[in-house]
């Protein structure tokens, strides 16, 4: 029986190291489900794991699905976590980020995620 608790720990542990290989959202810009008055200039979003931009993607929607993104995404120079898009002027409103990243170690994840404009400078 102590064989068998054992070996079942040894298993838990190599699949809970094997989640850690994925990349999930570490934080962002605006912050996930934020409310902010001063339209952005991009999104940023920094994952756990480091991305290959070439086979990665962010998109920002208006509330009519209209994507709104400069479709410039590129990783940020010194963290190769960091990925960025550039926006226009945004109005106000709610807008839905939706990503879909490939870690260097090619294990893919997404997600989404929405932020506010309440008013438009």
């Amino acid at each position: 029986m102590k064989h068998v608790i054992i070996g079942f720990f040894v298993i838990l542990l190599a699949e809970s190291g094997r989640l850690e290989a994925h990349a999930f959202l570490k934080d962002a810009h605006p912050a996930v489900g934020s409310t902010v008055q001063t339209p952005p200039s991009e999104v940023q979003i920094r994952f756990t794991e480091k991305i290959e931009p070439t086979l990665s993607r962010i998109q920002v929607f208006d509330a009519s699905g209209k994507e709104v993104d400069k479709r410039d995404l590129h990783l940020d120079r010194s963290d190769h976590a960091l990925l960025h898009i550039s926006l226009p002027r945004l109005g106000a409103g709610t807008y839905k980020v939706v990503w879909r990243v490939v870690s260097t170690d090619t294990h893919a994840t997404s997600g989404s995620f929405t932020f506010r404009i309440v008013r438009d400078k």
